[in-house]
């Protein structure tokens, strides 16, 4: 993972049929990517979107 998506580990991610799924955007704090996620959820109420923590993963 680069450093970038480090340190903005809050994902809003919409769910898609077939366990497919598409990242919408990266936040650095959950109130953020939460709020982005009410917008979104106005502008598409039909679509299915959930915020996601994306830990950081330790490179071997």
């Amino acid at each position: 993972m680069p450093y970038r998506e480090c340190l903005n580990p809050w994902i809003v991610v919409r769910l898609l049929p077939n366990v497919q799924r598409i990242v919408l955007g990266r936040f650095r704090s959950w109130s953020d990517a939460d709020g982005h996620l009410k917008i979104l959820r106005q502008l598409i109420p039909t679509a299915s979107m959930i915020v996601v923590f994306d830990p950081p993963h330790d490179s071997l």
